[in-house]
Formats: structure tokens, sequence, C-alpha cells
């Protein structure tokens, strides 16, 4: 697998980020700090959804609110 760090990865070791690698179907993801133990999988469409929320600042800002707990 071709893996890649995250841009937004600090500084210092480059060892504190996730890495990804592109699949056919999916991405596979997986902890810098321990390139060998287990990645997780997901179809490249739930992967991009989980970045795009990641990257609104309104998801950001409801991370506490009952609604994004599933308590509405």
């Amino acid at each position: 697998m071709n893996w890649r760090k995250s841009t937004y990865s600090g500084g210092g070791e480059g060892d504190t980020c996730v890495e990804i690698a592109p699949l056919p179907a999916h991405i596979a993801i997986r902890d810098s700090k321990f390139p060998t133990r287990a990645t997780l999988t997901f179809p490249a469409p739930a992967f991009t959804a989980l970045v795009d929320h990641l990257k609104d600042p309104l998801s950001a800002s409801l991370a506490g609110s009952d609604r994004v707990r599933g308590q509405a």
C-alpha cells in the first residue's frame, strides 16, 4: 500500500498523525505511531463524508449539542 501522512500533521517527530492509503474502492487509515497494527478501512464515499464533516466549522461547534449526540 502507498501510505501518506496528513497534510495537517504538526511538527515534532512527525509521528503524531494518521496515514491514509487509497485502495480501489476503499480508504485505509492507520496510526503513524504504530504502523504495523490494525488499520481501519472505509468505503471511499464514507471516508469523503467523514472528512467533509470534520472540515465543517459548524459540525465542530455542534460537537457538544444534544442533536449531535442523537438526543433530539
